[in-house]
């Protein structure tokens, strides 16, 4: 997908499973089972796609997957597996190195979203990207050190305080534009500021859902997630940014999703439904 400048290209990273019943919160199973089968310990089947954006350049990524673990407990729980894709060989199939990418977008630091923000070399976790610098908001930065007994289990620190720690973290604070045409929007309801990446050239307008929109699913205003922290203010963040995104014809980027990367929205007397899938 082209928008202005920018080559866009979804990446995939692998998979990972989810209790199924967290994935949904209150939605019963018998509903949601319909389009996430689930799997002998409720688990569902979990994308973890980023996106790659060339153009004025940069080569920035969005967010970057589980990457590797190699704790036996943690991949038994969350069936991470990178058999058929991984972060850097998929980036390798299109051309580009650890060392080419200059900008990681972090949308927040749970650790399917920042697990590959960081690698074991020689018996230590360095950046992934020796190059680049990796953005995360100052606020959400905060809560990640200091998390809460609720969301302790979402953070890895190996994943984000070599960033740190490597003199390659820069913080963001609050909305604003951080690329022509790229702007981060900040919602608060599964996590701190969690921000979204929004890339337009007035024409053409792709949002990055990251865990405010998880799965196709999600797009129906009620199906929030067990692990948002303040499930009603996610509640009036959808509102806000689905009606926005069905108004003006924005591309949706799910990031979880196992079947369907991206599209665009409609919305009838049942609320908002996938209108069509579009290739990233």
């Amino acid at each position: 997908m082209i928008i202005g400048p920018y080559d866009l290209r979804s990446i995939e990273t692998g998979t990972f499973a989810l209790d199924g019943g967290a994935m949904f919160g209150v939605v019963p199973k018998p509903l949601w089972e319909k389009e996430h089968p689930a799997d002998e310990r409720n688990r569902i089947r979990m994308a973890a796609r980023v996106l790659l954006i060339r153009g004025g350049g940069r080569t920035i990524l969005v967010d970057t997957g589980n990457g590797e673990p190699d704790d036996p407990k943690r991949k038994d729980i969350f069936k991470f597996d990178t058999s058929h894709a991984s972060l850097l060989g998929s980036l390798a199939h299109v051309g580009v190195t650890p060392e080419d990418v200059t900008d990681v977008i972090l949308t927040h630091l749970h650790f399917d979203h920042a697990g590959g923000a960081t690698r074991r070399v020689n018996g230590a976790m360095r950046p992934t990207f020796p190059n680049a610098r990796y953005v995360v908001q100052k606020a959400h930065w905060d809560a990640a050190c200091r998390p809460t007994e609720r969301d302790r289990a979402s953070f890895v620190v190996e994943n984000y305080l070599p960033l740190h720690d490597a003199g390659q973290l820069e913080f963001t604070d609050g909305e604003g534009e951080v690329f022509p045409g790229i702007r981060l929007f900040t919602v608060f309801g599964h996590t701190t500021a969690l921000q979204c990446p929004h890339i337009s050239d007035g024409t053409t307008t792709l949002f990055y859902c990251a865990d405010l929109v998880p799965l196709r699913s999600h797009v129906r205003l009620p199906w929030i997630m067990g692990y948002d922290l303040r499930p009603l203010v996610t509640l009036e963040e959808k509102r806000t940014i689905l009606q926005r995104a069905y108004d003006e014809r924005w591309v949706l980027f799910f990031e979880h999703d196992p079947e369907l990367a991206a599209a665009t929205i409609t919305h009838d007397s049942k609320g908002y439904r996938i209108a069509e899938g579009i290739s990233v």
